[in-house]
């Protein structure tokens, strides 16, 4: 860990007296997208399933290959969304004949499941409405998992001090002023980077211009609370594996009920703190073996 057990439990007892605030969102509230939402839209239409934008994400995130599922260790072809892998493309085929390709990665919720989840923040919307994963403030309890109603964040069962993995839209590149790996290398351009509302309206134009093509509808504009990957196709939505949420966030009712139960987070707040110190001091001791095994 590189804050000491005293700055991670201060944060873990300030996560926790933040959402007992009156500032805090209500249960009935839902945001809208930040002034600076940036995001990605995908158009089945244009995909042609390389994988391209695999690859591209493992090189720009320096992620391991994936060559688990497949026994052989040479193959870097992963299935499924997983510790290694931030953005899959599938394949869905009926018996009609009828295929389409889909891209899988975070959504980047307007209102995320995930960071309502976390008491202590260690998963929040931060720079261009991007959620974001911060380490020092995961004490890997995997309440983010089970929120999250696309499934999307991954753990890293398999490292001593494990990471919840997902898509961040590059921002490491962001910063420096370039867009993420997977839009940068699409050779077809069925995927795009821009703000968020200037995405949703190109969504609109080409759902418009043609009314035979695509499905009539912009998955993402308002589905669970909005989310700032949108996704345009020629099949329906719920085939390509995106739920049907309506248009209200999972997370909004989740709070109704937590409000409800606990009047503010007061008494989860305080069984936060204790689980928490417990396993801070772990995961210290983990460290601290680790060193000693180094030297």
């Amino acid at each position: 860990m590189s804050v000491d057990r005293r700055t991670a439990l201060r944060l873990i007892a300030a996560g926790g007296a933040a959402a007992t605030t009156t500032g805090a969102v209500r249960g009935d509230e839902a945001p809208a997208p930040p002034p600076d939402a940036v995001g990605l839209l995908y158009d089945t239409t244009k995909c042609i399933g390389c994988k391209t934008c695999v690859v591209a994400c493992h090189e720009a995130n320096e992620l391991p290959p994936e060559t688990r599922e497949w026994g052989d260790g040479l193959y870097d072809a992963p299935t499924k969304l997983g510790s290694r892998t931030k953005n899959i493309i599938k394949l869905y085929r009926d018996d009609q004949g009828r295929e389409s390709y889909m891209k899988e990665q975070c959504m980047h919720c307007v209102d995320p499941s995930c960071a309502g989840a976390c008491m202590i923040g260690a998963l929040q919307k931060r720079e261009f409405g991007i959620v974001t994963w911060v380490k020092d403030r995961c004490i890997a309890c995997r309440y983010c998992q089970v929120a999250c109603p696309f499934n999307i964040p991954k753990f890293e069962w398999d490292a001593r001090d494990p990471r919840i993995v997902k898509c961040e839209l590059c921002r490491h590149l962001l910063a420096r002023g370039e867009k993420p790996a997977c839009v940068r290398v699409c050779p077809r351009e069925a995927v795009i980077f821009g703000k968020r509302d200037e995405l949703l309206a190109e969504a609109k134009r080409r759902i418009d211009s043609e009314p035979g093509r695509y499905v009539p509808k912009v998955y993402g504009e308002t589905d669970g609370g909005g989310t700032q990957v949108l996704y345009v196709s020629h099949i329906a939505f719920e085939k390509l594996g995106l739920p049907d949420l309506g248009d209200q966030a999972p997370s909004v009712r989740a709070r109704a009920v937590q409000h409800g139960l606990y009047q503010g987070f007061v008494a989860p707040a305080a069984l936060y703190v204790v689980l928490g110190a417990v396993v801070l001091r772990n995961r210290k001791r983990i460290g601290n073996t680790d060193e000693e095994d180094d030297a």
